[in-house]
């Protein structure tokens, strides 16, 4: 970067930058179902409700995670007056502080290299899957901070002896621990693997400190654990059976089944285009010219994981994210030894994709004017991306920098916020095509049906719980959605939230719901045995997939 300006500063201005990108518009559409819904109003309703010990979704208790995101989700909800962009507020500072800490490995792999250090910073802020888990309310984007947190702490011991690094470490462990039990311990562990393997490093001794960190590993990361297992027994077998091994071990359980090679494919679709870059150099690169310490991040902070990641049957996008900061390293080295010539290389295919896909998205609005279109953009939707072209082809023209790796991360920064800009209208004006409910909630609304019941038939909804303040009644009818864990129930009362349609035994209560005339939410077609649920109704509108009726 140019002399006057310190690669330290230009971090802060990157970080500055894509934070202001992400933070424009993070309200203007509300929590997408399922996972980001779902954690949105677990975090409303622990909020609302203040037990902060025993998450609840619609009212029934939820044990799928331990809680940290819950409570994190709530912490940004009463900042931002139990609004989307609360929800989503804590996630992009998590991302914008991995990006930070990618700059602090950096510092170390690279051996004080600024300038690299940077360019691992730059890329890791640019990569897509990095976007897509700032912008979604998961434990996925908690997780990989702490987890990156937590290897930063151990090399940074292991570099200099810094007690404050060792107990950053087990703190940042066990708070992983507290996000999603044991595969918090992933990427540290890979890391100090990394650290020693074949690399003849002096280990440093055992002290108290040691022992002092891993006492705050177990009593935080421990601590909600050992307070439920101590208020009932059974949570013994549901977190390490159920939560632990059935979830590697049988997709089917929390349906998210997919192939061995989901992984293998996404991880380099989501990372483009440096994926190709760095899989063009790896493979171009003679591996006994490659030192031990960059070998050993290949293979363990991405090789091994996506290994690991693949074996398990259970699979979604963002369960990889913690191998991504060893890709932006591993791009930022090998990248490193390439010449200006191949970096002019690089730069130009950057820039021919980047052109194509803002002129995509400039030519959107004429693609909509066709009914068969599945989006739906207005010609407003095309002055971010149009705005985008003339920045980068300004900067081409009037920076007058010649060396190539500077331009080849701002090329990508600049399309970064740019993107980021340009995908909140989209989002917004094609919410429930996204499934989110704000427009059911508007609608609710409209027709002055916010004050009685909300029925919901066969869709877990929470997405509708947080944009009203108020709990659906959910009406099951054979859809494993609704499966609750109603075992954990200490009385019947979750049945005023969720009733069995094929339980005789609650159509007493059903029929009592229907005499209240509730608004009715249906998703497609109501089957033709269940019109009965329509006899008080006397209304019906339909919006997007969905009928109400009242």
């Amino acid at each position: 970067m140019p002399s006057s300006i310190t690669s330290r500063l230009w971090l802060w201005l990157f970080i500055l930058a894509l934070g202001l990108a992400f933070l424009v518009g993070l309200n203007s559409w509300g929590p997408l179902e399922s996972s980001e819904a779902r954690y949105a109003e677990i975090g409303r309703e622990m909020l609302t409700g203040q037990d902060w010990l025993h998450p609840r979704l619609l009212g029934i208790q939820h044990f799928h995670k331990p809680p940290l995101t819950y409570w994190l989700t709530a912490a940004g909800l009463a900042l931002a007056n139990h609004s989307a962009l609360g929800a989503r507020l804590l996630p992009v500072l998590a991302v914008l502080l991995q990006v930070y800490l990618v700059y602090a490995v950096g510092l170390l792999l690279f051996a004080g290299d600024r300038a690299r250090a940077l360019g691992a910073a730059v890329i890791y802020g640019t990569l897509p899957v990095v976007l897509i888990s700032a912008l979604n309310v998961t434990t996925d984007a908690y997780l990989a901070t702490l987890e990156l947190a937590a290897a930063y702490g151990i090399l940074r011991y292991y570099h200099d002896g810094r007690r404050w690094a060792l107990y950053l470490f087990w703190v940042g462990l066990g708070l992983a621990f507290l996000t999603k039990g044991p595969v918090g311990f992933v990427l540290p562990l890979m890391a100090v693997i990394g650290f020693y393997f074949k690399r003849e490093q002096a280990r440093r001794p055992f002290t108290w400190h040691h022992a002092a960190g891993i006492g705050l590993f177990v009593l935080v990361g421990l601590s909600w654990y050992i307070y439920l297992v101590m208020e009932n027994p059974v949570f013994i077998r549901y977190f390490l059976y159920e939560h632990t091994v059935e979830r590697f071990a049988n997709a089917a359980t929390f349906h998210r089944s997919k192939p061995w090679w989901f992984y293998l494919v996404l991880a380099p679709a989501t990372s483009l285009p440096w994926s190709v870059a760095l899989v063009t150099q790896v493979v171009r690169t003679r591996w006994a010219t490659v030192p031990q310490q960059w070998r050993n991040v290949l293979i363990f902070w991405v090789v091994v994981p996506l290994v690991f990641f693949s074996l398990s049957s259970s699979k979604l996008l963002l369960y990889v994210l913690p191998v991504f900061p060893g890709v932006a390293l591993l791009t930022a080295y090998y990248l490193g030894r390439c010449t200006d010539g191949a970096l002019e290389r690089w730069y130009g295919g950057f820039g021919i994709l980047y052109g194509l896909i803002l002129a995509a998205l400039c030519i959107l609005p004429i693609l909509a004017i066709d009914s068969k279109f599945p989006l739906e953009i207005t010609p407003f939707t095309a002055i971010w991306p149009a705005a985008g072209v003339v920045l980068i082809v300004a900067t081409l023209v009037l920076w007058d920098e010649v060396r190539m790796a500077p331009r080849l991360l701002m090329l990508p920064a600049l399309f970064t916020v740019v993107l980021l800009l340009a995908a909140k209208p989209i989002l917004r004006q094609n919410e429930l095509l996204f499934n989110g409910s704000r427009p059911l909630a508007e609608l609710l609304h409209q027709h002055h049906l916010t004050q009685r019941p909300v029925l919901v038939y066969n869709e877990l909804l929470p997405s509708l719980a947080f944009a009203t303040g108020r709990l659906p009644v959910s009406l099951y009818d054979g859809n494993d959605a609704l499966a609750r864990e109603t075992q954990f129930e200490p009385t019947k009362a979750w049945q005023q939230n969720l009733l069995n349609l094929r339980d005789a035994q609650q159509e007493p209560a059903l029929d009592s719901l229907l005499r209240q005339h509730p608004a009715l939410l249906v998703k497609g077609d109501l089957p033709e045995g269940r019109k009965p649920l329509l006899r008080y109704t006397q209304h019906q509108e339909k919006v997007g997939k969905w009928t109400l009726y009242w």
